[in-house]
């Protein structure tokens, strides 16, 4: 592999593994924030020790979700210099804003809310923890508006003479039509993400058994299926909002995803096909009818792009070259993506339907299948990421610069190989470490506090150890 093969897979692997950590960020510090919220208005010393112990995992979440999202910043300057260059201008100031205001917000209170235990005002320290959840949702924004200039490049000028796109309407870029429908999609999978990693560990301690401990985690079973069911549904909603957004800004992403080759009205959507891996040749097919032409443009019988005419006018827009992603992953991370997702939710509602029936801890088959429902919603996220950066191959900027010519012309395939293993080590690591922290917090059950009531105030910073 050359070096922007290289590049891209360095780029590929540490994009993928630090977004892991940030849909549960997201999703728990607005679950955790909700519990607080409950023990302070009721008083119950039941929602204190949930709050505290969902806080202990999303410490940790977050401190490696942070240790990890520098690297990014990194290899914009490493590999890829004339892409930086390029960009500069249009994403240094939704990154700034993110660094500057919403990540100061979220550590600022974190830190407040952390050591503010029994020291702050109630109130106060209840403020704390929702401006965390506030600054986390901020933060995704900038980033999100940031990323969907590459999608659809809107509020600039092209200056030939430097070679750079250049800033003139900061509006245009934060209201872009594609991080509007981007935005709120993000955030519904960021939910889905939380309340499936609340009820897979709730589940998990009621199936050890003990009054104590059912009597604890019901609730956060009922919280975290809900969560799911109802994330679920917004993910669904403004999944089919962006289908129809991309489909105008991007059609060759619509018409890989399917591996439409030919532009058809109407079009259906398969669910799975067997046939060549490019799908140009198809054996068999399980299809919805008329499925692609609702996803894509909102009526049953729309008329969607095929791969070939749309590859034919890019050529005469852009000139030769092929304009293709590659249809295999396209196709297929976009279908996985929402399986895994109903998967989850099917989970979620079977908990929730079995408490409601029988009043009583789950079955362990249920169990069982819960223990990999935190998983379920990290891999959709992931190939969710994968088909739409893949999905606009060649383009690292739709339109303007080619991912070719966007990798740092003087750095060698060496340099990015080793930094590449050391990345990929390094990340090892902490995977290792942050599995161990979150398997050693998540099976322990927290302590009741000695004082019966929602003033308590002992000393209580010790759940962080």
């Amino acid at each position: 592999m050359d070096a922007i093969d290289l590049a891209r897979w360095q780029f590929g692997i540490t994009t993928v593994y630090h977004f892991l950590f940030v849909p549960i960020t997201i999703g728990l510090s607005a679950l955790v924030a909700g519990l607080h919220t409950a023990w302070y208005r009721t008083g119950k010393l039941k929602y204190r020790q949930l709050t505290q112990f969902w806080g202990k995992l999303f410490l940790i979440n977050f401190a490696i979700g942070v240790v990890t999202g520098i690297v990014q910043e990194f290899q914009f300057g490493m590999n890829w210099s004339a892409y930086s260059k390029f960009v500069g201008d249009i994403f240094g100031a939704p990154l700034a804003i993110e660094g500057l205001l919403a990540f100061f917000l979220e550590s600022t209170f974190l830190g407040l809310w952390i050591f503010g235990w029994d020291r702050l005002p109630k109130r106060v320290h209840l403020a704390s923890i929702w401006l965390v959840a506030i600054g986390t949702q901020l933060s995704a924004y900038f980033i999100l508006a940031a990323n969907s200039w590459m999608q659809w490049p809107v509020g600039y000028t092209y200056n030939k003479a430097t070679g750079r796109a250049e800033l003139h309407d900061f509006g245009a870029v934060l209201t872009n039509k594609v991080a509007l429908a981007t935005f709120p999609h993000t955030i519904s999978a960021s939910f889905l993400t939380g309340g499936a990693f609340m009820l897979g560990i709730a589940l998990w301690h009621l199936l050890r058994g003990g009054k104590e401990r059912v009597e604890l985690f019901r609730p956060a079973v009922k919280l975290g299926a809900i969560t799911v069911l109802v994330a679920a549904a917004a993910v669904f909603v403004t999944g089919d909002i962006q289908g129809k957004i991309m489909t105008e800004t991007q059609p060759m992403k619509m018409a890989a995803a399917e591996a439409l080759y030919e532009t058809s009205e109407p079009a259906g959507f398969s669910l799975l096909t067997i046939g060549s891996l490019d799908g140009q040749r198809e054996v068999w097919s399980l299809t919805v009818p008329h499925g692609l032409s609702f996803l894509a443009t909102g009526t049953w019988n729309g008329k969607v792009q095929g791969i070939n005419d749309l590859q034919q006018a890019y050529e005469q827009r852009f000139g030769p070259g092929s304009y293709k992603p590659n249809i295999p992953v396209t196709y297929w991370t976009f279908r996985l993506m929402i399986l895994f997702g109903v998967l989850a939710a099917l989970i979620a509602l079977l908990a929730l339907w079995h408490l409601r029936r029988q009043g009583r801890s789950p079955s362990k088959w249920l169990v069982h299948a819960a223990i990999a429902l935190p998983l379920l919603p990290l891999i959709a996220n992931s190939f969710g990421w994968i088909f739409t950066e893949m999905g606009r191959q060649p383009w690292i900027v739709f339109g303007l610069m080619q991912t070719r010519d966007g990798v740092s012309p003087t750095v060698g395939a060496g340099s990015v190989l080793t930094s590449m293993i050391t990345f990929t080590v390094l990340y090892g690591v902490l995977a290792v470490i942050e599995v161990l922290l979150l398997l050693r917090f998540a099976r322990t059950v927290p302590a009741v506090p000695t004082e019966p009531t929602a003033g308590a105030t002992e000393p209580d910073v010790a759940f962080l150890y």
